[in-house]
Order: structure tokens, then sequence, then C-alpha cells
């Protein structure tokens, strides 16, 4: 048995671990982490995860009846997010560049 070859366990799980994007644990840690905080965003517009086709229809009611102070709104919030969110994607980006 000594001239067999065995396969490692890191080995058997490199194409799982490349398709989700790292280890099964951390990734779904960060999955865990990443729902609480869309949960907490959508339960301050008010969705219900019980009835999310009630709660979409409330949103556009409530989007409508607000007019363009919604889209300010909307706007706004975009924006505050969007100066996190960018650079912090385009530096993933540089980071992770395939080398020459």
């Amino acid at each position: 048995m000594p001239d067999e070859v065995r396969e490692l366990p890191a080995a058997r799980n490199d194409g799982l671990a490349r398709f989700i994007g790292g280890t099964p644990l951390a990734v779904a840690v960060r999955l865990v982490l990443l729902s609480i905080l869309v949960g907490v965003v959508l339960s301050a517009i008010g969705f219900d995860p019980w009835n999310i086709i009630e709660s979409v229809r409330r949103l556009f009611i409530s989007i409508w009846n607000l007019g363009f102070d919604a889209i300010n709104w909307v706007w706004r919030y975009f924006l505050l997010g969007a100066v996190i969110v960018v650079p912090i994607w385009l530096i993933s980006r540089v980071v992770n560049a395939p080398k020459r």
C-alpha cells in the first residue's frame, strides 16, 4: 500500500470550495451574517417574512404615495451605501486580479 496515492480531503473539496467561494463552514457563516443584516434592512422598510407578497405590495404603494420624496430617500441610501460598497468591491477586484 505504500505505492498507492491517497487523495487528501482538502483536494476532494477543492472543486466545491471553488464553486461556493470558500470552505463550506466559512461560506455558511458569511451567509448567516449577511442574511441577518439583510433581514434587519428589510424589516426597517416594513417587509414581513411570513407575507412577502403583501409586504412588496405595501412597499410599492408607499413609494407611489410618497412620490419623488421616496426616490430622494432611496437615492440618499443608495449613495450612502455606495460610498462603502463600491470602494470595497473595487479593492477586492484589484487584489484578486490575475497576475501577469
